[in-house]
């Protein structure tokens, strides 16, 4: 019963993640804005961080299972 909302944060952190490491890298390989008004290198590495870092609180959350 209690493993239900960690299944259903897992999915959503991992989908979440996995979608904004795809973005970015397509939008960093069509040498496109990450983030209109701000440098690229930055707003690709803390948007490639924050994907990362969704992936990694899903797999976390599949831990918990």
């Amino acid at each position: 019963m209690e493993s239900g909302p960690a299944i259903f944060a897992g999915v959503v952190f991992a989908l979440f993640g996995a979608g904004l490491l795809t973005w970015t890298g397509a939008r960093v390989a069509h040498r496109a804005p990450v983030a209109h008004g701000v440098n690229p290198v930055t707003s690709a590495a803390l948007t490639a961080l924050a994907g990362a870092g969704a992936l990694l609180l899903g797999v976390w959350c599949f831990t918990r299972i």
